[in-house]
């Protein structure tokens, strides 16, 4: 009798163990899970920090969907660096359920920002018909004096705080009621308009790209979005309409001081838009070419890196030359990686320069950034291995 009740006490052991663990671990594991960010890579420019932003976007104090520290997290989670949240002043369909009120979105995701290491900045959106059209002002000081009825008076407002006015979508209901108007040439000539959105969620305005390169306004991307962002990190095929943003520091004053300047590049899709300069240096920081390996004596292969969150196309612009085989056609690097190319020689002693148009690195509208790739002589290299 003794020995059945020990036996049977040690067979339920095994069975009762399990079930504690089962009960246990699940709360262990739970707890120890962490919030995880996955970086956006893009090179820094000498003297200057490259920062993912998002300066449009809503929350249910406008006509979003989601409570504003969503946003928060959201963006953080994805990479960004800064983001502004830009509910509408004049269009409130929650108010019914959601009170009518200017600063509270700010004010609820700015210990959620904080917390996040997110720079925050106070924003809003100023709603009338198009035209005018849709305008964000950022780094507000106090959004209620913009509630006003004359659409003007408002824009004064935002100026007079010093923030920074940007017209949205340009084109969102077609060129027509998107036309440059006497309004805008007002605003343009008061130095009250400062940027302008080439680039809004998945569409994008070649007018309004194309007005930025004429009257030196800042271009700008952003996702305006209205809806929960179920993106878990950025890539090159999927992520958020932003704005990459050079500025001289980490801060809020960094990021308005580079607006003001018009350090900005928009990351549209698997576009990269900006001006000639800014992009060229860009596309320098981006792309590495390594020394030669030389393989016979028509051809040698090369490393090319690109160090940057988004792939880059690149087609030739020399024709082939007489008998000689033509570079590689239409060439992809893709995001933060390195391709092996095989490039034709004519002279060992030479080095070579190849000729390509980066496709999606646009300076205007159809019109992408014509970039040099330089390979240095397969002969200077093997001097430079002997030393």
């Amino acid at each position: 009798m003794y020995d059945d009740a020990m036996r049977i006490k040690v067979m339920n052991k095994p069975r009762i163990l399990p079930l504690v663990l089962m009960t246990i671990l699940p709360a262990i594991c739970w707890s120890a899970q962490l919030e995880v960010r996955r970086d956006i890579h893009f090179p820094t420019l000498s003297g200057y920090k490259t920062l993912a932003c998002d300066f449009h976007m809503h929350t249910v104090f406008s006509d979003g969907n989601v409570w504003p520290t969503i946003r928060v997290n959201e963006t953080w989670r994805q990479g960004l660096d800064a983001i502004a949240i830009t509910d509408h002043i004049e269009y409130q369909p929650h108010k019914t359920d959601v009170p009518t009120k200017h600063p509270r979105s700010f004010e609820l995701a700015e210990s959620a920002a904080r917390s996040h290491n997110l720079l925050l900045i106070r924003a809003a959106e100023l709603t009338r018909d198009t035209p005018p059209g849709h305008f964000n002002a950022i780094f507000l000081n106090d959004i209620k004096p913009l509630e006003t009825p004359e659409f003007l008076d408002a824009v004064k407002e935002a100026n007079q705080q010093e923030a920074f006015v940007f017209w949205n979508h340009q084109g969102w209901k077609g060129e027509e009621k998107g036309r440059w108007l006497d309004v805008h040439q007002t605003m343009y000539d008061k130095k009250w308009l400062q940027g302008m959105e080439v680039a809004n969620g998945d569409e994008y305005y070649p007018t309004a790209h194309r007005w930025c390169l004429e009257k030196n306004l800042t271009m700008l991307g952003n996702s305006d979005i209205h809806d929960p962002d179920l993106r878990k990190e950025s890539s090159s095929l999927d992520h958020r309409t932003m704005t990459l943003v050079f500025a001289r520091e980490a801060t809020l004053a960094g990021i308005k001081e580079a607006l003001v300047a018009g350090r900005t590049i928009v990351w549209f899709k698997d576009q990269l838009i900006g001006r000639e300069k800014l992009l060229r240096w860009f596309f320098d920081a981006c792309v590495q070419v390594s020394k030669p390996n030389v393989r016979s004596k028509t051809s040698m292969y090369v490393e090319v890196r690109n160090n940057c969150h988004a792939d880059i196309c690149l087609e030739p612009t020399d024709p082939p030359q007489p008998n000689q085989s033509p570079q590689p056609r239409t060439i992809i690097l893709p995001a933060n990686s390195t391709v092996l190319m095989r490039v034709p020689i004519t002279d060992p002693a030479k080095p070579v320069a190849l000729a390509y148009v980066a496709k999606n690195f646009l300076v205007a509208p159809d019109k992408g950034l014509p970039v040099t790739l330089k390979v240095s002589s397969p002969a200077s290299a093997e001097k430079k291995d002997a030393k």
